[in-house]
């Protein structure tokens, strides 16, 4: 079989990130046994990792090196990055007394202090730069002052410093979800200043953006029939909005409302689009989507309770055995 090149994409969805975590640490073990090593990591086995918001999180803990190794080698297994959420996601989406009372429950400011998120990541990630990362990526972020997208790409960062960024930063830039975290304030090794919003206002699903840089930037610019892509979501409640409800709604009431609409929608749409490419390539095995309706964990972002976490993890376990059958047919393109 020719080899391909080889793209993991992993959606933006806050805490419920537990859920493509969860499906990742079943992927390693399965790597594991294929190739019968126990050191396997999930870095090993993709050429390109995109990833918006809770994912670009999951993104850099994948790519991160242990810089003590050499070569480098990953430093995070699939299961220690799942352990961020479990341990440290009660701790992040934390309001204090003065936070909810200072923000109106997040009508008048951000609903959450960043301080926490911005200790975990700097526990995780350190001072290691975008260079750095074992593999190429892509994070998404949004520049609200320039009013354009910006993608952080660690190939690009490698060949020009201007490129390059603390990689904690980028992991804050991503997940700064309107209402819930401050915008980010970062600046390029080369000191040049951003303010940045999470991706997900544009790109929940960053599979096309994957997609397209892959096409682009990688060695061999591969086509659709030359990739294998892989696509995991952090799970779905689609409740609907009646119209007798709706129709009278002003800007206040539809702004969750169209902040879910939005993601979700962005998400399918990516989902439709890559499904018909590898269908006219004759290679639809060659592009997976995992995602699933959520049975029992809460759909919102933010729920870290202690209950909600078991929940969320129980989902991805769930999730990960209903696509068993197809992640072992999608090994075959990452382990030829």
């Amino acid at each position: 079989m020719e080899k391909l090149t080889r793209i993991l994409s992993i959606d933006g969805g806050g805490i419920r990130g537990i859920i493509p975590g969860q499906v990742l640490v079943a992927l390693e073990h399965k790597l594991k046994d294929r190739t019968g090593n126990p050191d396997a990591r999930i870095a090993d086995f993709f050429d390109l990792i995109a990833g918006t918001s809770t994912g670009g999180i999951l993104t850099c803990i994948y790519l991160c090196p242990d810089l003590k190794k050499d070569p480098p080698h990953p430093r995070f297994s699939a299961q220690e990055a799942v352990d961020l959420y479990l341990e440290r996601g009660g701790k992040i989406f934390d309001v204090s007394t003065w936070q909810r009372v200072r923000s109106v429950g997040g009508i008048r400011d951000e609903k959450y202090s960043e301080h926490e998120l911005e200790e975990v990541l700097k526990e995780y990630l350190g001072e290691l730069k975008l260079s750095q990362l074992l593999r190429p990526c892509l994070i998404t972020a949004y520049d609200i002052e320039r009013r354009r997208t910006k993608f952080f790409t660690s190939h690009d960062a490698v060949n020009k410093e201007m490129h390059d960024y603390r990689v904690r930063d980028v992991a804050r830039a991503t997940s700064a979800a309107p209402t819930y975290f401050q915008v980010e304030k970062m600046a390029s090794l080369t000191e040049v200043p951003y303010a940045l919003i999470d991706g997900g206002v544009f790109a929940n699903n960053p599979t096309l953006c994957a997609y397209a840089e892959a096409r682009n930037k990688l060695p061999g610019k591969p086509i659709a029939k030359q990739m294998a892509v892989l696509s995991i979501g952090t799970g779905y409640v689609k409740n609907p909005y009646e119209y007798k409800d709706a129709r009278n709604w002003g800007v206040l009431q539809w702004v969750r409302p169209l902040f879910d609409i939005m993601m979700s929608g962005v998400s399918e749409t990516v989902d439709y689009q890559l499904k018909q490419m590898f269908d006219a390539v004759g290679a639809p095995a060659q592009y997976l989507r995992i995602n699933s309706d959520l049975l029992f964990a809460s759909p919102d972002m933010d729920d870290a309770s202690k209950e909600n976490l078991v929940h969320l993890k129980q989902e991805g376990t769930r999730i990960a055995e209903d696509f068993d059958s197809e992640l072992d047919d999608f090994i075959k393109f990452l382990v030829p």
